[in-house]
């Protein structure tokens, strides 16, 4: 059985806050390594009270850097994640991105696949204003990125076992 719960925005827009300019030794910078966007994302969800679904392959978790799912790091991991997790840990639906909201996840793409994740801190002016890593950011807007293709995440929630 699972017990729901909601994220706290709060905590990981704070958590952005801090961490948007700097890295978190907690975790592996994966800058070098194809970019470390998805895992700032990872880092402030986590901040923000969802549970972790240790399930190897299809999960969502970070052990070490020789120790994490996919979906954890990578774009399209943590979308199909996000989009179809029944079990532990937390689960959102795609939405609009006009209806992007503090606390949900941008996704950029091109023609062929989405490469570059965002938290949503704001919105302003009918801007959508942003925190993340690899071309590291807090405040900025959605507007100001160049892309051919954009999706949204809001987190519904998080399942945690009890």
């Amino acid at each position: 059985m699972y017990k729901e719960y909601t994220v706290d925005v709060k905590e990981m827009i704070e958590y952005a806050k801090k961490w948007a300019y700097l890295r978190n030794p907690e975790y592996y910078n994966f800058e070098e390594i194809g970019g470390d966007c998805t895992n700032f994302v990872s880092q402030c969800l986590y901040a923000g009270g969802a549970v972790m679904n240790y399930t190897p392959d299809t999960g969502w978790y970070y052990i070490s850097v020789d120790d994490r799912a996919p979906a954890w790091t990578s774009a399209e991991f943590f979308y199909r994640f996000m989009t179809t997790n029944k079990s532990t840990g937390p689960f959102g639906a795609a939405v609009p991105v006009e209806q992007a909201r503090a606390g949900d996840i941008v996704q950029l793409g091109d023609t062929e696949k989405f490469y570059h994740s965002l938290l949503v801190v704001a919105k302003m002016e009918g801007d959508i204003l942003i925190a993340a890593h690899s071309n590291d950011a807090y405040d900025r807007p959605l507007s100001s990125y160049d892309y051919k293709d954009v999706r949204c995440i809001r987190i519904l929630g998080v399942r945690k076992n009890y």
